[in-house]
């Protein structure tokens, strides 16, 4: 049977709506020329007596000002364990421009260092900031405290994890406010005092209903595999289940739901979300309810990267991550190492801004360079694909 022109052009569009939308598995797609691309905005490097800049958020302040803590090192070592304190730098135009010069906000009050930061604005209108207090590698716990001014000031802080001893693992940008007001963050515990460090953390979920005064532990969260689970996250999804997204081994973010407000987790299961033992980050467009989610969108199959934190890539979900479309890299260096992602959605709703450790790898820069980077609505939607 000849095919004629009509049917070879709606086979085309045919075969276009299933390149785009028929496949689980997010796949880069090239976008329009004219659309405005990714803008870095503000690159903090390290530098004498500053080795490294990680693990940031955001939070908007009234009058228009944005605030960005993050981790800021001192000294002459990059470690994870290296002293570091929490220090910001501030935005009054959308984050197209950033103050020049660093304003601790917590000074290094841990026996190692204060890293990876959380900022939320509550439904109260105050604002908490949550971040790690490390001790020891046999002691690292999350801590929080409230500005009701601000961030003029802050509250004395407060312990997140006072039921479990041990060295706890809090990711930037991770800590949510469930519609009905419940916080809850997500953790991975790698020792307790006296025991063995493990890199396979265990997974645990605090939830507070008193703005953070008192913290409650859900039930671990199952697993019998030989997956290693690290790093985990939260969303709250529209008929009140939580899903729980986590960094793992075996070339996929993992995931596991909770149908009790956080008490109890299902097993962890496979995600449809390829990967190499990196974070990712997926949070909720305010506007559409979208999911956005930011991580490498490396499945291996290219050997030159396989296993490596590159490319820094986004994708959105509009049925709550069964399917992901508009899937794109914002940043592609082979050499780059992208990771410990920060999403914020401006009040002004022009632009996204993202922070991410974007380093070097050969070079051994990997967690000590910080980008935050502007994405224009439109580039994020647009789905058009170019050959």
């Amino acid at each position: 049977m000849e095919i004629n022109k009509i049917q070879l052009k709606y086979l085309s569009v045919l075969l276009l709506v299933l390149l785009i939308f028929g496949c689980n598995e997010p796949t880069t797609t090239p976008i329009e020329n004219d659309v405005e691309e990714p803008q870095i905005t503000l690159e903090l490097n390290p530098s004498p007596d500053n080795p490294r800049n990680s693990e940031g958020d955001f939070i908007d302040l009234e009058g228009g000002k944005t605030m960005f803590v993050y981790s800021k090192y001192s000294g002459e070592s990059s470690s994870d364990h290296a002293p570091a304190s929490l220090a910001a730098r501030y935005s009054e135009d959308g984050g197209e421009s950033w103050t020049g010069s660093d304003e601790i906000v917590v000074p290094n009050e841990g026996g190692m260092n204060v890293m990876s930061v959380s900022l939320l604005r509550l439904q109260n209108g105050d604002i908490a900031l949550f971040y790690l207090r490390k001790n020891s590698t046999e002691d690292c716990i999350p801590m929080m405290r409230i500005s009701r001014d601000e961030a003029e000031s802050w509250s004395e802080p407060i312990e997140c994890i006072t039921d479990k001893e041990g060295y706890f693992v809090l990711n930037n940008d991770r800590v949510i406010q469930l519609e009905d007001g419940r916080l809850m963050m997500a953790v991975a515990r790698h020792t307790q005092p006296g025991g063995e460090w493990k890199s396979a953390g265990d997974l645990f979920a605090y939830y507070s209903d008193d703005n953070g005064q008192t913290w409650t532990s859900s039930s671990q969260v199952p697993n019998n595999t030989e997956i290693i689970t690290q790093e985990p996250g939260l969303i709250e999804m529209n008929d009140g289940k939580i899903m729980m997204y986590i960094r793992a081994s075996g070339g996929y973010q993992q995931r596991s739901f909770s149908t009790d407000r956080g008490q109890t987790w299902s097993h962890i299961e496979k995600s449809n979300i390829p990967s190499p033992v990196s974070p990712a980050t997926i949070e909720k467009i305010p506007d559409t309810k979208d999911w956005l989610l930011v991580w490498n969108n490396n499945d291996g199959s290219n050997p030159e990267i396989s296993g490596k934190r590159t490319p820094i890539s986004m994708a959105i979900s509009r049925n709550e991550g069964e399917t992901w479309e508009s899937v794109k890299n914002i940043e592609d260096d082979p050499d780059g190492w992208y990771c410990y992602i920060a999403i914020h959605f401006p009040e002004n709703k022009e632009n996204i801004m993202l922070s991410y450790c974007a380093g070097n790898r050969p070079q051994g820069t990997g967690l000590s360079v910080t980008h935050i980077t502007r994405l224009n609505n439109e580039w994020i939607y647009n789905v058009e694909q170019n050959n």
